[in-house]
């Protein structure tokens, strides 16, 4: 008895708001411009990487913007259409490749992985420096102690290693630590190429 009198209670809104609505109706002309500005909005900012936001603490993404040293680094992240991954709450542990690692690799590598058809490949890789856990470096430190390899979002893992010298993951040093609003970056000089 109790679910009929709800389910009628609910049909009556339904019907005033219904008829509410259509009362007063205004037609409402809307120019071929404003048509044409709001598919271009919807275009460009979809997912949680076209959020503005000025207030918040910045996120991997919008400091890797931020920092010119990165300029490759976006340029990967935008072709390979994973800015919504970055930009996720986390935390996540980025291991941030500056220009000049880019510039280590073969010639034409990077010019090829940002062709479209290579957009999985690249995709592949630079998830392969994304840790989907919170390690500063303190965290990384520990790990290497207990010999411990770090999962990585492409699925693989990569060893984790402290040195007379600092610590380093994959063989590479990690130069700088940055913590950002969804975790760190950690700067290094190599690009991590998953062995596949």
């Amino acid at each position: 008895m109790k679910k009929i009198k709800l389910i009628l209670s609910l049909l009556t809104l339904i019907t005033l708001f219904i008829t509410s609505c259509g009362n007063g109706e205004k037609k409402q002309e809307v120019s071929d411009s404003a048509v044409q500005n709001a598919t271009e909005v919807t275009v460009e900012g979809q997912g949680q990487s076209a959020v503005s936001d000025d207030v918040s603490a910045a996120n991997a993404l919008q400091v890797a913007k931020s920092i010119e040293d990165f300029s490759t680094l976006v340029a990967a992240i935008e072709a390979a259409g994973v800015e919504d991954a970055v930009v996720n709450v986390g935390p996540l542990t980025i291991f941030a490749p500056v220009n000049s690692a880019f510039d280590k690799l073969p010639e034409g590598t990077v010019a090829n992985l940002l062709l479209p058809e290579n957009k999985s490949q690249l995709a592949f890789i630079l998830t392969n420096h994304v840790a989907p856990a919170n390690y500063p470096d303190s965290q990384l430190a520990k790990e290497a102690k207990k010999g411990r390899k770090l999962y990585m979002a492409s699925g693989k893992y990569l060893v984790v290693e402290e040195k007379e010298d600092g610590l380093y993951v994959g063989g590479t040093k990690i130069l700088k630590t940055v913590q950002v609003s969804n975790g760190w970056i950690h700067v290094i000089d190599n690009v991590l190429v998953p062995a596949e």
